[in-house]
């Protein structure tokens, strides 16, 4: 299966696949949300609520073959779930990256992040499961949102920056600019053409939008 059809998971939990168990990514979660572990998740490594699921891709699945390319295209054709891929990009498995990009932007048309380790594959999805709160109770008072008010205090995760800094066209002063217009890369990739012309122009809007 996928993954099983009856998971309900509350906001601000994470559902996670028992191969991920004692990894580094679930030790780093542990303690900033609340993580449950799960059998018969299927192809599903994380899942998060507002019907979102995390595939993670390390860089030992990269190296090892085509097994996870075959894992994703199975996921995007018999799920109907939100799937964001986090792919571990390091300098063994840098060679691969495009391929991937290609195949999970263009071909797939899902939404690709990449990390430099597990560290930071677990700051993205605690990113994440914060993004999820904000959209189910709202952002109408900003400084009552913990999440934004935490935001605004402390400076940008740097996993999240540096993502963000991915997008052609935008450097580290617009990736702050952005993380600070629309709070998390979440809402940043269902962001409207209009929206991030008034954050960064019209120019730099149309790659964000594109990529």
């Amino acid at each position: 299966p996928v993954t099983a059809g009856s998971v309900v998971v509350p906001y601000g939990h994470v559902i996670g696949n028992e191969k991920w168990r004692g990894s580094e990514v679930a030790q780093r979660l542990q303690g900033k949300v609340r993580l449950i572990f799960e059998d018969g998740l299927g192809l599903v490594d994380f899942h998060l609520s507002n019907r979102t699921c995390i595939l993670l891709i390390s860089e030992a699945d990269l190296v090892a073959g085509d097994e996870f390319k075959r894992r994703l295209v199975r996921f995007r054709n018999a799920s109907s779930l939100t799937g964001i891929v986090i792919v571990e990009k390091t300098q063994i498995s840098d060679q691969y990256y495009l391929g991937v990009q290609k195949l999970v932007v263009l071909e797939l048309g899902m939404v690709l992040l990449p990390v430099a380790n597990q560290g930071e594959a677990s700051q993205l999805i605690i990113q994440l499961v914060s993004s999820c709160i904000i959209l189910k109770y709202g952002i109408k008072d900003r400084c009552a949102n913990p999440f934004l008010r935490q935001q605004r205090a402390q400076p940008a995760e740097p996993a999240v920056l540096r993502t963000v800094q991915q997008i052609p066209g935008v450097g580290k002063t617009k990736a702050l600019l952005l993380l600070q217009q629309f709070g998390s890369i979440h809402q940043l990739c269902n962001a409207s053409i209009n929206e991030l012309e008034q954050a960064v122009g019209q120019t730099v809007a149309q790659q964000i939008y594109t990529f």
